[in-house]
This record gives structure tokens, sequence and C-alpha cells, in this order.
């Protein structure tokens, strides 16, 4: 992100969690495991004067291997770790209930003894309210969210300005005639269709963001919803999606994290389109490409490198706090898909930037907030 911005709030979403669960330790070689069965991960060099920082991560409920959230917060600390003497353990979690106990075992740890925990996703809000409190002298970062205590970094990224603008890419092409590698759209129809993991704040943000973007368009097309209930059951987002081509919708818009894979499928077998999140998802999952018209992508890397070596800078004061970054600091924006973009007009373009500089001057404004719907 080129610019960075602070803004005070105190928002926070809850969710609901009890205590249980467990890491894993190191083995001989320094390599750290999970101790949950995902991958580890280890980057350092010797760049570093300070000696090794210890960094953990714990995924969100998706878990890595998503090619969006949790992969791109993972991208972000191993980038840094290019850089500087970082070591990164990657703890896969993807049981909401055990998030606190996983975050106070990381904070008690003493081999090693982690000078960052970073936790992807609102769905550790809750635990981390105490946890932050009980571990004070314990670094945080929360992804998504915000626990208003000294040790804690929130960064929450204005997923409602990157989802309407997806709806803006949506809207545009649902009147536009657009063939590619078997895949058309139906111009004469202004059917475009949401995917969404579970129907609460976070996503719903996803949603309204998404129609008013549409609507922004063409006030006429109609946005078919659909909720998961999770956001791994790529079968459910596939049946969901499906019914949503089969009423008519040329595009597809899915904030449903590792499940909209399932989105994606269901496209190429209705031979319409999709449009991804989080990532470029047409190079993150290339097998779509066919389909993917463009991603409403957020860059969480550069989140989770700045804070990471904000702790290898002793800089904790430049990232501490509620951080909340959009299309004004050039943190989120839709990308077009690496094969189906080159075959967009270029009134998409043009309506991406009209769109973008709207809501930047104040002429637009986006339903619901980055931390999501209130009401």
């Amino acid at each position: 992100m080129s610019r960075r911005s602070v803004i005070q709030s105190g928002a926070a979403l809850a969710g609901g969690m009890a205590l249980a669960g467990c890491v894993g330790g190191q083995d001989g070689d320094g390599t750290t495991t999970d101790g949950g069965g995902g991958d580890a991960t280890t980057e350092s060099d010797d760049s570093g004067g300070g000696g090794t920082t210890n960094v953990a991560i714990i995924s969100s409920p998706a878990g890595f291997g998503d090619g969006a959230f949790n992969d791109l917060a993972l991208q972000g600390l191993e980038s840094a770790a290019e850089d500087d003497d970082i070591q990164i353990q990657q703890v896969e979690e993807t049981d909401q209930s055990q998030y606190g106990t996983v975050q106070s075992r990381l904070a008690e740890s003493t081999d090693p003894d982690y000078d960052l925990i970073v936790m992807v996703g609102y769905n550790h809000t809750q635990a981390l309210e105490s946890n932050a409190a009980d571990y004070a002298d314990q670094r945080w970062m929360l992804i998504n969210d915000h626990v208003d205590q000294p040790n804690v970094a929130g960064y929450t990224w204005a997923n409602h300005e990157m989802s309407f603008q997806a709806g803006v890419l949506a809207g545009t092409m649902t009147t536009r005639e657009l063939e590619y590698e078997g895949n058309s759209t139906d111009p004469g129809n202004a059917t475009v269709g949401f995917v969404g993991g579970v129907d609460e704040s976070l996503i719903n943000a996803f949603e309204r963001a998404y129609t008013a973007g549409v609507e922004w368009v063409n006030e006429d097309a109609d946005v078919r919803v659909g909720y998961i209930g999770d956001y791994s059951d790529t079968q459910t987002a596939n049946n969901i999606a499906t019914s949503q081509y089969d009423a008519g919708a040329d595009i597809v818009y899915q904030a449903a994290s590792a499940a909209g894979q399932g989105v994606f499928q269901a496209a190429q077998d209705a031979n319409r389109f999709a449009i991804g999140v989080d990532s470029d998802q047409s190079q993150t999952l290339p097998d779509y490409q066919d389909v993917i018209m463009g991603s409403a992508v957020k860059f969480i890397n550069e989140g989770t490198r700045e804070v990471a070596q904000a702790i290898v800078n002793d800089d904790w004061d430049s990232v501490q706090g509620n951080n909340v970054v959009g299309l004004e600091e050039d943190a989120v924006e839709v990308v077009l898909g690496q094969a189906v973009g080159e075959e967009l007009p270029d009134v998409v373009t043009e309506n991406l930037e009209e769109s973008k500089q709207a809501i930047v001057n104040g002429d637009v404004t986006v339903p619901c907030s980055a931390a999501g719907c209130q009401n």
C-alpha cells in the first residue's frame, strides 16, 4: 500500500468461542511444526542484528491453502523474513472454539518466546479480548478487527469498498457481450449473483456493498444472494452458485474463502463467469482462470509484513491500534483476471476508476463499514 491511514474506532465484532486446543513445538533442526496437521514455514537469514524474531500465525476457520485470506497473511510474513531474521510458526486451527487456548498457549511459550502472534480473521476477536489483557507483554496482530489494548495491532481492510467495485465490474459486464473459452454473458439479462460464507455482519458488508456497486452501474439489475454457512463447504457453494446461474446470473461474486472454489467450478459448468476475493484468484487458482473475470483484492500481505518489520525494528507504536485501510490508501482494489481481463472492454477500467474516485472523494457512500454491517 502506498500510504497508510490510521482511524481510531471502538467498533469490534464478537464471535462465540470456547476454550480448547493445542499447538506444536520445534524440531531438532529449528523448523517449526504446528501440531495440528498444517504445514510449518520457516524463513530466515542473518541480516537482522538483534537475533531471531519469532512470529506465530493462527489460521482462520478456512485454514491455510485457501488461495486467499490465510495464504496472503502468511505471504506477508514470509516476505518480511526474506529481509530479516524471522522464524515463522504456522498454526492451522479451523475449529473456532479452540482459539482461546491456542492463543494463550502460544503466549505462554518460552521455547520459542513469540515476539508476535498473528491471528487471521475476526473469529479470534472474543478470545483475544481476554488474552490481550491476560498476556499484556505479548504483542498481537488481529486481522479484520481490533481489540482496544495497547499490545494489539488491529488491521481491517475496507472489504466494503472493494466489494462495491466488484459490483461495478459485475454491473458493467452483465449487459455487455463477452465470450471467452466457451464461457459467455447474456447481455439481454441483467442478473448477477453473490455467494457468501457465513451470514453475519462482516460478510453482509461484502453483500450489501456489492449490490450497491451493481446498482451504481445499473439500478435495474437483479442481484441474487445465497450463504453457505461456513468457509470450507465447496459443494454447498457450488450448489448455490449453480442455482444462481440457472436463474440467469452471468457473473457471481464469492466472499467465501476456501469454499469459493465451488463457485468457480459452478461457473465452469455453467459456462459463465465469477469474481474472486482477497487475492488475485486467477493467479492463485489458475485452474479457474478461464472464468475469473476479476478479483476484489486486499493487500493483507502488506499489512502482516509491515507489522513484522515493526517488531524487528522495535517500532510498535507505528502499527499499534485500529488500522483501517482502503481505496484511498491503495490497500484494496479490483484486479482483472489474468486471462479474461484482456477481453474486457475499456469501459470496465473507466467505471472502476470513476467509482474509486467517487468513493475517495465522498461522492459515493458505500453501505456498512470495513468492520461489517451493524444492522
